[in-house]
């Protein structure tokens, strides 16, 4: 059924305290939910769910809310909930009246709401967070259509994939599978694969290098023979074929895939990650997803918002990514994009519209052109937040479905610490200028008096 309407509490209970009544006004968090036009998710999440059928959804507010402080913290599912329980702040911000006791939901909650709301419509949570820095003062909308897009790779958090680990891990499933579902094995190759695994980690970085390869071979025999021994025993199954068939098709992957192919599996249970190799001396190789991002470009009052956030899978071509990234970016700002700077990776792009300008280029007749061109590099640092502050590094998000979910929600959580900062150093200076204020009113009565 469509999301429970928020709880009407009785005009007074003399028992409790309104949480508004209790906290302090000037809260960053207290102000930023009286920014954020909350029935505008209402009206777009509550869509999805259907009208007469099972139990009533959770308040839009509440999982929109949670999402939303859990990314700004860079905390797990499990974290942002134990943080809702103990703090009054992120209670009110997700549409509490009074002090919660008891936790409304389930950690996997979440999960089954992410995996409800396509990533076109989670947009719109990134989409309010730019609304919210405009009602504020910490943007000027003019500002979006000057934008600055470069793409990173958004990691997965898997253990560095190597043949032997690989088909250890398969090994174990397999044998899993068989005494999940009462099946008998010739035998289970676990000792001998788990044996395999080390010596190859012994030997493969040494003068034994072929020797390791040989244990591999064994290793993929071992999982050959544990494959094939399933498939007799499952025939004319069809319901442990129909659930046999996900743990099947991935292995098969690995056995079948060579040294030079292209599309490789490198985790079992996230085959959709890909090795995106970018060059660098401490990390050759990422594994993940390649995700592009947009930010104003000229200096704002509080700072570099991102504007556009995407997930790229199939490893395409920077240039060929420019297109869908500034179309998102007009279509969650209502602006039109009239510049875009980009660097090397992006050359032969192909646009006509917007102008678009790669870093490097020379002969630059405006001032103002040349001061954005330089400013382009400060994208740099906004990756490198939503990677240490946020959770663009090493998420667990499943699929190609949590890859772009991932990415828009830690593009939302950066703009959400941005505006928690701006409000916070905002309500500072206005105290300054309230106590400058008074200092030069009671010097000037002071002069007055001696007068």
């Amino acid at each position: 059924m469509r999301p429970k309407p928020p709880r009407k509490p009785p005009a007074e209970d003399m028992f409790r305290s309104r949480l508004d009544s209790i906290l302090d006004d000037r809260h960053e968090l207290v102000r930023l939910a009286k920014l954020i036009d909350w029935d505008r998710f209402d009206a777009v999440f509550g869509a999805l769910f259907v009208e007469t059928r099972g139990r009533p959804g959770l308040p839009t507010r509440l999982m929109a809310g949670l999402h939303l402080l859990q990314h700004a913290k860079g905390l797990s599912d499990e974290g942002v909930c134990a943080a809702w329980l103990e703090n009054p702040y992120f209670q009110y911000f997700c549409g509490e009246t009074y002090f919660q006791h008891r936790l409304p939901l389930d950690r996997s909650s979440m999960t089954r709401w992410r995996g409800r709301i396509s990533k076109e419509k989670l947009e719109l949570l990134l989409a309010e967070t730019l609304a919210a820095a405009g009602r504020a003062g910490a943007v000027n909308p003019a500002r979006f259509e000057r934008v600055t897009i470069d793409s990173t790779a958004q990691t997965k958090a898997i253990a560095h994939p190597t043949d032997s680990a690989l088909l250890l891990r398969a090994v174990e499933w397999l044998n899993r599978f068989a005494r999940q579902n009462g099946l008998g094995l010739r035998q289970s190759f676990v000792r001998l694969a788990a044996r395999a695994r080390r010596e190859v980690a012994r030997l493969i970085h040494t003068r034994g290098h072929k020797q390791a390869l040989r244990e591999i071979r064994r290793m993929r025999t071992y999982v050959g023979r544990l494959l094939r021994d399933i498939g007799r025993k499952i025939v004319g199954k069809p319901d442990l074929e129909a659930a046999f068939a996900p743990i099947a098709e991935p292995i098969v992957r690995l056995l079948g895939q060579k040294a030079n192919d292209s599309h490789k599996i490198y985790a079992l249970h996230a085959p959709e990650v890909e090795c995106i190799a970018k060059g660098k001396a401490r990390t050759r190789y990422e594994f993940g997803v390649k995700a592009s991002f947009a930010v104003i470009n000229a200096k704002s009052k509080g700072g570099q918002f991102v504007v556009g956030a995407h997930a790229c899978p199939g490893l395409p071509y920077d240039g060929h990514t420019l297109k869908a990234q500034i179309a998102q970016v007009e279509r969650l700002t209502g602006a039109t994009v009239k510049r875009a700077y980009v660097d090397k990776g992006y050359r032969g792009h192909g646009l006509s519209a917007p102008d678009v300008y790669i870093s490097g280029t020379r002969g630059l007749a405006s001032l103002t052109l040349k001061r954005e061109l330089r400013r382009r590099s400060a994208i740099e640092p906004v990756i490198g937040h939503m990677k240490a502050d946020g959770k663009l590094e090493r998420h667990w998000l499943k699929g190609v479905h949590g890859d772009a979910t991932n990415v828009i929600l830690a593009a939302a959580g950066h703009n959400i610490r941005l505006l928690l900062a701006w409000l916070r150093t905002f309500y500072v200076q206005i105290l300054a200028a309230f106590a400058r204020l008074a200092e030069a009113s009671a010097f000037s009565a002071g002069v007055s008096a001696a007068v």
